[in-house]
């Protein structure tokens, strides 16, 4: 079955769709496609409540709980990505720009039922 992810970093997300048991290499690949960055060079995050853990490359989603009643279209499951700093062996630290909400809806765009349906029946007279 197909898992939905929004993989991570900085102001980057990638939303990308995959098989439940595609391993964590595979999704490097993917990344590798769009960023052009090789796997050795990149870290996966599970992203928690308490803090991230980093994924293996050997183990598929469906290890850490990506399946597709948790990952679907509508809500995908989010992945951190850090990537290694240069030339030295060290990977910068995990790093997501929180996304901004968007506003409230102005009253006039709000659904009232029973406003919407007062209106439709002075409209018949």
């Amino acid at each position: 079955m197909d898992v939905f992810l929004m993989i991570r970093r900085h102001k980057t997300t990638i939303f990308a769709d995959a098989k439940e048991t595609t391993t964590v290499h595979e999704v490097k690949k993917m990344v590798e496609g769009i960023l052009k960055k090789a796997p050795e060079d990149q870290q996966l995050f599970k992203l928690t409540k308490d803090q991230p853990i980093l994924m293996d490359d050997s183990k598929q989603l469906s290890d850490y709980g990506y399946t597709h009643s948790t990952a679907r279209a509508q809500l995908p499951e989010a992945i951190g990505l850090a990537f290694r700093e240069g030339s030295s062996e060290e990977f910068e630290p995990l790093e997501i720009t929180p996304v901004s909400t968007p506003p409230d809806l102005p009253d006039v765009m709000k659904g009232d039922s029973t406003n919407s349906q007062s209106n439709m029946d002075s409209s018949d007279k």
